[in-house]
């Protein structure tokens, strides 16, 4: 084995690992997590809709189901069963393996903020990220047509890993690199029981130099069982 082979074969693991630390430093709900119920309520500048909203887990598959109802209008009830997937995708814990196991990692460069550049090849070649602090600074992926650019501008600390607090996301044509639209999120949590739960998501949607404002509230948060 060349000397560069196995520099190249360090690098990547080096990589892998400080990408790995920082994926398993994300604050997830455990096998345990038994569900919740929520009243919601979306705000669009005076207009309110209100419904019901409960996560629950799937232990054939190991997913997060989601169920909205009680919404009147039928864009409001796509709009809160959005986020409602948005939750669910993101809270279910996965093993890094499971995700990214046929991914191969290399280190890129390093920004003006200290943020270390992890650049993917494999199945999910053209993918990149950014880790600082243990922390997933920077998604950038390609999703069917739209490639996403997220920036994690604030996060916080709990006892079992960090959320994000504020961050926006970016979007562009895959094939022809024009700009699709930005979104800014807010997020802010509450916990019940053992768990983090989101209690509060505003998304400032930046559309043809216009910007729409949404408020999803959830309250009344109940665990199951």
């Amino acid at each position: 084995m060349t000397e560069q082979v196995i520099e190249k074969a360090t690098e990547q693991r080096e990589a892998r690992d400080l990408f790995r630390a920082a994926y398993e430093n994300r604050y997830t709900w455990d096998e345990n997590f038994p569900g919740y119920t929520a009243d919601v309520t979306l705000r669009e500048g005076e207009t309110v809709h209100t419904g019901k909203l409960s996560i629950t887990p799937d232990p054939e598959t190991g997913n997060l189901n989601h169920t909205v109802t009680e919404v009147a209008d039928e864009d409001a009830q796509k709009a809160i069963a959005g986020q409602a997937w948005e939750i669910a995708v993101h809270r279910v814990r996965r093993a890094f393996d499971e995700t990214h196991g046929k991914n191969l990692f290399t280190l890129g460069a390093i920004d003006e903020s200290g943020a270390v550049e992890i650049v993917v090849s494999g199945k999910a070649m053209g993918d990149r990220y950014k880790v600082r602090n243990n922390e997933v600074s920077l998604v950038h992926r390609h999703i069917h047509s739209v490639v996403v650019t997220i920036n994690t501008l604030s996060s916080h600390q709990t006892e079992q890993g960090y959320l994000s607090h504020r961050y926006d996301s970016v979007y562009h044509d895959v094939k022809t690199g024009d700009r699709k639209g930005s979104q800014l999120f807010e997020d802010e949590y509450e916990k019940v029981g053992n768990y983090y739960i989101l209690n509060r998501r505003v998304i400032t949607d930046q559309k043809d130099k216009q910007a729409i404002t949404s408020e999803f509230l959830f309250s009344n948060i109940q665990l199951l069982n």
